[in-house]
């Protein structure tokens, strides 16, 4: 069996070299021609992600090949399409991406194929834009070729053990397409299991960053609160988290690709049905951990008044951000925020980031300095003041 993975970043390539080193024979395609060449010469352009490398060196151009045409793929039976889902200034979805990934494998899919989306999207949008886009482009009727949904549930860094051990989910549009999409995931994906639907699958992705993003919140205001009451949040929390509380650690908020969009996808959702009341939580979660950089800004602020030296002069350095230890990605990074609130506020700030150089950061009109030089050090879950 031949199939096409289309979209091949953090999450689409990891995966087809996974279903690559289980024998498949797998077609790549991206937009990135130059990423494309890279992976066909076994090359890996996410040094970063763990057992990459290898799996590209032995699969790369062979079982794996990587092509920016989709015609390319005329020949698979099975598409996977994982291509990025961005939200526009108002938090609403902006499928656009989607659709010309969706219309292009349309224009090749033939009967008795199967299609299976693994981008998180809001619920019904497989029952719906998924199946129209498919129908429309290629002339088939939804029957004629199968539909389903399997959101990835990687973590940036370590996707390949994620796809070999985590738990991960399918379900169809259908219960033909959700048996047909089962049977050959089982055989490269060893820990999958089948919900009910493929509405249901969508759910279970998104409800899972809710989940982090709530508690996050959580986190955030009872440190804020702590820090009122004159009481250690840390050591607090230290003795309150047991097999039955898991109280999250506070910081400048929720970065990255997944958990700060999620909720958005529900509360618009929600929000178009007229149902304004039912993803409150949500929402305030939302706010409140959005709202935290300007509060770290404003600590920040405080704590250059204990440096003998004009406000204007304290050098400020944000240590990390990146939106996660170990990524080399600024997508709704914190800590990149707290850095631009404080230059808007006319203060002396620097950058530092162990996975950014000196010439990149500079590149995205910061300052950068090492935390030992300046007067004031912050990351994500403390302040260091060198009083002079």
């Amino acid at each position: 069996m031949k199939i096409a993975v289309v979209g091949l970043g953090r999450a689409g390539l990891p995966l087809a070299a996974v279903i690559a080193d289980s024998g498949f024979e797998v077609i790549g395609i991206d937009v990135d021609a130059q990423k494309c060449e890279l992976i066909n010469k076994g090359v890996n352009p996410i040094p970063e992600e763990i057992g990459l490398d290898e799996l590209l060196t032995k699969h790369g151009g062979k079982s794996l090949n990587a092509t920016p045409r989709y015609e390319d793929a005329s020949d698979c039976s099975m598409f996977i399409v994982i291509v990025p889902l961005f939200v526009d200034e108002d938090h609403n979805p902006d499928f656009s991406v989607l659709e010309t990934a969706l219309r292009a494998v349309g224009r090749i899919l033939k009967k008795g194929d199967i299609v299976v989306l693994e981008t998180t999207v809001p619920p019904r949008t497989t029952e719906t834009r998924i199946k129209k886009w498919l129908e429309e482009e290629s002339g088939l009727t939804f029957g004629e070729f199968l539909v389903a949904h399997s959101p990835e549930r990687i973590m940036t860094g370590y996707s390949i053990s994620r796809l070999k051990e985590f738990p991960k989910i399918i379900g169809g549009l259908d219960e033909e397409s959700g048996k047909r999409a089962f049977e050959i995931y089982k055989k490269f994906v060893p820990n999958i299991h089948r919900v009910s639907s493929a509405r249901v699958a969508e759910f279970i992705k998104l409800i899972e960053g809710c989940y982090r993003d709530v508690n996050i919140a959580l986190a955030n205001e009872l440190f804020k609160i702590a820090g009122e009451l004159g009481i250690n949040f840390y050591e607090a929390r230290e003795w309150a988290n047991h097999e039955y509380c898991d109280i999250h650690l506070p910081s400048t908020g929720v970065g990255g690709h997944c958990i700060p969009l999620y909720p958005w996808f529900l509360i618009k959702e929600l929000e178009r049905m007229g149902k304004f009341g039912h993803a409150r939580l949500l929402r305030t979660s939302r706010e409140i951990n959005d709202e935290m950089a300007e509060y770290w800004a404003e600590k920040i602020v405080l704590e250059c008044l204990k440096v003998n030296k004009p406000l204007h002069e304290v050098k400020i350095c944000v240590r990390g951000i990146t939106y996660r230890e170990g990524v080399k990605q600024l997508y709704e990074s914190r800590n990149l925020v707290v850095a631009k609130r404080l230059m808007e506020k006319g203060l002396k700030v620097y950058v530092y980031d162990e996975l950014v150089s000196e010439d990149e950061i500079e590149d995205m009109g910061l300052r950068f300095c090492k935390p030992e030089h300046a007067d004031i050090v912050f990351d994500s879950f403390r302040l260091t003041t060198r009083i002079k």
